[in-house]
Parts: C-alpha cells; sequence; structure tokens
C-alpha cells in the first residue's frame, strides 16, 4: 500500500521571510513589488509540485519601512495575474473578515476561483491592531471576541452566497433564449448580528463551488474557528511536543462537531535555511542574523509584548510580569509562543530576535537538504503535520534549493507527489467539492440553513 503523501505550501514574502534578507548582496531589494518577482516564485513553485502557494495581507503599513520592503501588493489581484502564468498550482490569499464586507470577498474569490480554473484558496484572518483600526474610522480594534463571532457570520454569509446559484443554473439554451434558470438562482436573505445581505451572488457558482477555506491562528478561539471552518490550518509550533499536541487537540475538536478528522490539513510553518553542508548552512544563517538591526528588531519586539522599548535589554533574559495571554487582544497565540520559547531556553533578547528574525516564531532550521527532509518527515510521521508551509529565508534562492534539493529525497521517499494528478487546489489537498446546501441535485430550492454560526459563535 502507497504511503500517504503529505502537503506543501509555499509561503511567499517579497525578498524572503527573514527580516534582513534584502540586506544579502544579491538580494533584489524592490524585487517583491513587481509582477515579474513573483511570477518566477510561481513558476519555481509549480515546478516543484507543490501544492499551493500563498500571500500573506494585511490593510495596514506592517512596521517601520526603513527595516525591511513594506510595500505589498494586494493579493487576489496579484493571484488573478499568477492564475495566467502557472496551470496547476493552488493561489491562498489572504483577506480579513474585520475590514471587508462579505458580498464584495466572495465575488473576488469566486472570480479568482473561475479565472484560475478551480485553484484559489482563502485565509480567514481576524486583524487586530489600532493601526488596522484606524484605517476604517475606528479608534481601536474590536475586541478578539467580537472579530471572531464576526468572522463566524462572515463565513456563513459568504458560503450562502458561493451557493446561490446552483451548479446546473447555467444551461445556454440558444434556441429557446434561455441562458440560464431563473429558478435555480436564489437570493440568501441573510440578516444576522453583523452582516443583512439579500444575494445573490454576480458570479455563477465557481469550479471549486467555492475556495478552499484556511485559517492561521491558534488561540482558543482560533483552534474553535479552524474546527468548524477550516480545510487547512497554517499554524507556527517550536517543538514537536507542541506540534503533536496541536495536531491532536484541532483534529478532535473538528470531529466533535461531527467533521471527518482528515478533512483538515495542519501545516505548521518551517523556515529552512539549506547549504550544501550543515556549516554553510549554520553559516548563512548566522550572515542573516548579522544583518538584523537590533535596535529596531527591539522595538518591535516590544510593540508584540506589549512593553515600552526601554524595559528590554539586549543582553538580558524577559523582564517578569509579562501580561498572561487572556490580556491579549491581538495574535495572542503569537505572543505565547514568543514568551514560552524565551523562557523555555532561557534567551536574551538579543537572541531572541534573532531567532524571531528568520519567520516570526515559525520554527528556523539550518541544515543540509537531507536534514530538513529529515525533520519533515519526522514530524508528518509522528503526527505532528499533515505538510508544511515552507516559508524561505531568502527568495528565490531558497525556494529553488528546496524544489531542487528537498524535493526529490521527499519523493524518493514516496512522501510527496511525483506529478500533478488534479485540476483544482481541493484535489491537490484530497478534499471534496462541497455540495450546495442551497439547492439539491433534484432541482429544487431547499432554503440555506447556514453552517452553524450560534455554535461557533458561542465558541
Amino acid at each position: 500500500m502507497p504511503r500517504k503523501q503529505l502537503h506543501l505550501n509555499a509561503f511567499l514574502m517579497s525578498t524572503g521571510h527573514h527580516e534582513a534578507s534584502w540586506r544579502l548582496p544579491g538580494s533584489h531589494a524592490e524585487a517583491g513589488s513587481g509582477l515579474e518577482h513573483y511570477k518566477n516564485l510561481a513558476r519555481i513553485a509549480e515546478r516543484g509540485l507543490l501544492d499551493s502557494l500563498f500571500l500573506a495581507d494585511g490593510p495596514v503599513l506592517m512596521g517601520d519601512p526603513g527595516r525591511r520592503p513594506a510595500s505589498k501588493l494586494e493579493p487576489t489581484v496579484l493571484l488573478t495575474a499568477l492564475a495566467g502564468v502557472t496551470e496547476h498550482i493552488g493561489l491562498i490569499a489572504t483577506a480579513s473578515t474585520s475590514y471587508n464586507e462579505p458580498y464584495n470577498l466572495a465575488r473576488r474569490f469566486a472570480s479568482l476561483d473561475h479565472i484560475s480554473g478551480g485553484r484559489a484558496g482563502w485565509n480567514i484572518v481576524t486583524t487586530a491592531g489600532a493601526d488596522a483600526a484606524r484605517n476604517f474610522g475606528l479608534d481601536d480594534t474590536p475586541l478578539h471576541r467580537d472579530r471572531y463571532r464576526r468572522a463566524a457570520e462572515f463565513v456563513e454569509v459568504s458560503t450562502k452566497l458561493w451557493d446561490s446559484w446552483a451548479d446546473d443554473a447555467v444551461v445556454v439554451d440558444k434556441e429557446s433564449g434561455i441562458h440560464a434558470r431563473a429558478d435555480r438562482v436564489s437570493g440568501i436573505g441573510h440578516t444576522g448580528e453583523f452582516f443583512r445581505v439579500d444575494g445573490p451572488l454576480n458570479v455563477q457558482r465557481s469550479p471549486q463551488g467555492y475556495p478552499l477555506l484556511v485559517q492561521a491562528g491558534s488561540s482558543e478561539s482560533g483552534k474553535d474557528f479552524a474546527a468548524r471552518y477550516a480545510e487547512a490550518v497554517f499554524t507556527a509550533q517550536q517543538t514537536l511536543e507542541e506540534g503533536i499536541t496541536f495536531y491532536k487537540d484541532v483534529k478532535q475538536r473538528a470531529e466533535t462537531l461531527g467533521r471527518d478528522p482528515d478533512g483538515i490539513k495542519i501545516l505548521p510553518g518551517i523556515v529552512p535555511v539549506i547549504g550544501d553542508t550543515e556549516a554553510e548552512a549554520l553559516e548563512l544563517d548566522a550572515e542573516l542574523d548579522r544583518l538584523i538591526v537590533p535596535e529596531y528588531a527591539k522595538r518591535q519586539l516590544a510593540r508584540t509584548l506589549k512593553l515600552d522599548p526601554a524595559e528590554l535589554h539586549l543582553d538580558r533574559e524577559l523582564p517578569d510580569g509579562l501580561p498572561d495571554e487572556d490580556e491579549i487582544e491581538g495574535a495572542k497565540s503569537r505572543y505565547t509562543l514568543i514568551v514560552e520559547l524565551a523562557r523555555r531556553e532561557k534567551l536574551t533578547v538579543r537572541r531572541l530576535i534573532g531567532r524571531l528574525g528568520g519567520g516570526r516564531g515559525h520554527r528556523t532550521f539550518a541544515g543540509t537538504a537531507l536534514q530538513v527532509a529529515d525533520t519533515i518527515e519526522h514530524w508528518y510521521e509522528s503526527g505532528a503535520a499533515d505538510g508544511f508551509n515552507i516559508m524561505p529565508a531568502v527568495l528565490p534562492s531558497g525556494l529553488e534549493v528546496f524544489v531542487d534539493r528537498v524535493v526529490p529525497i521527499l519523493q524518493d521517499r514516496g512522501l510527496f507527489r511525483t506529478g500533478y494528478t488534479g485540476a483544482t487546489l481541493r484535489e491537490h489537498y484530497g478534499l471534496p467539492r462541497p455540495a450546495n446546501r442551497l439547492f439539491d441535485t433534484a432541482g429544487t430550492a431547499q432554503g440555506h440553513t447556514g453552517i452553524g454560526l450560534a455554535t461557533a459563535a458561542a465558541g
């Protein structure tokens, strides 16, 4: 019996995930704002037969643009362009439920799914931070629990809209003059706590039914949300034990809700720094860390920890008396990960900054291609992951070396595909096309019951 195969997603970020990647001599620091850079990366990822590529996003200028390239193209627009230069790879974009409206966003993702032939995915996020809030006329970010209640209703409305056209609605009968059956297109009549949307969507049901639903967040609310809605989860885990615990937790929550646990794929992030030898990889990793500007990185860390930068000293450990996760309104799980990493390994602020510089809390690993492949296999076989979110420290070189050196090892071990066998992103992930819950296959409208908003909001 063939081995079950893992899933690999390429998480692309301008010149690379390491904050100092733009300072390397061979880096093209402005490439992240141009289409050609991303076209090249997409082709490399597809050459490696990766399931998907992913673009993060947020409705705010992230940090000080003096520190690293900060210009960020809108991801659904960029992925629409990349759909035209690729044939197979999935295209996942981040979009916030805090600062969008369901109708417009559902339309954008349905359009991307049509244009790409069924390769779209939506990474659902609940944006935190007063700086983002002020871009939308608010004084401060909504409370954590309110953001997740809005997100649950947002997903419910979006899926209703994607179901507002039956799969057989469009008939294109030129002889009779009927393009689509009006009785197979329906309004959704949604009225809820946050949204009132009549529908129907002005885009017919897309090749995948609706895009792959992805979630990134490991707080208790985040795990509840993932268990109910997500089909893939991007997560950050530093140790194998933490990975196994998170994996079991989310799968069990999904099963409790009546879902097939295999219908939700857990993909921890890994930042591989790869060399011909371990010493070469470690030297590249050290070179990147040397290029970090400590004082800027300290200010960023202080902001994450809700501290005055003066409370942090580069050559001391974190101070005592930090807030509990319950007191943090945004990025709760990332806050806890950083504090636990620093405490567990007794890191000074300087060393902690180095550890975070490569992946903002995701696991950084420096070694040979064989060592990276061994690490991936060990986590996968140990029940800590269904695959990985690959986050190259430097682009494009980090993605190229992963595709050319690590992927063949995984293929030789029977752990990864040797060719695309499906046409859609859902097929890459081994997930079914969702049935239309507004229309049955017999030709009658059923009425849309939603996907458990009340239960999800209570969670």
